[in-house]
């Protein structure tokens, strides 16, 4: 998302498994969660809020598009991603590490996908593509990016036009940078690594 944004910006890595982590977070961000925005003396840690705060402070990345009724359908499906699709999280936890073959989705979570396959294919017929709102990438394709990493991971079967998507948003040299940052890490957490 900061990286659609154009603006510079710094990551602070914290390993989430470590013991001090919870006071380490508490230091970036009030929630101890994250992703957590430091921006100017001011901390925003929503993913949703963060992204609208960087469509404010750069309006020109295009964000959020620039119809007030393609804004607002690009609203709507990015609060249905960030607040929705919990089977999926649950059964297809993200890891963009691994590769699994034939991994079993659960049917709460083909629920999910198909929704997801829904929203892709309204945007992508209504907007044309190859990105949800058009030619240029949004906050929703920025919301949607872990998504299509975890079709990749899983090997989610998906309509041709869904597959299409995935594999735009997975060329996108930001989500090759973010697969080599993951790859590079040390950190294993063996429950990600195991087939349900």
């Amino acid at each position: 998302m900061c990286k659609f944004s154009g603006l510079r910006f710094e990551v602070d890595k914290v390993a989430l498994d470590a013991p001090g982590t919870r006071a380490e977070l508490l230091l970036l961000a009030p929630s101890i969660l994250v992703p957590c925005l430091n921006h100017r003396g001011i901390r925003v840690w929503d993913t949703l809020a963060i992204g609208e705060y960087l469509h404010e402070i750069a309006p020109q990345a295009g964000l959020l598009p620039s119809d007030p009724v393609q804004r607002a359908h690009c609203r709507s499906i990015c609060g249905e991603m960030h607040s929705g699709f919990s089977a999926m999280r649950a059964s297809l936890p993200m890891n963009i590490k691994a590769r699994l073959s034939s991994f079993k989705v659960w049917a709460k979570a083909q629920q999910d996908i198909d929704r997801i396959e829904e929203i892709w294919q309204d945007c992508l017929g209504r907007y044309g593509g190859p990105f949800l709102f058009g030619k240029r990438r949004s906050l929703a394709d920025a919301m949607f990016a872990p998504v299509a990493s975890r079709f990749v991971t899983y090997q989610v079967a998906l309509s041709e036009a869904g597959a299409r998507y995935r594999d735009t948003i997975m060329a996108l040299p930001e989500m090759a940078e973010w697969r080599e940052g993951a790859l590079a890490e040390p950190d294993e957490l063996d429950e990600l690594d195991m087939e349900f």
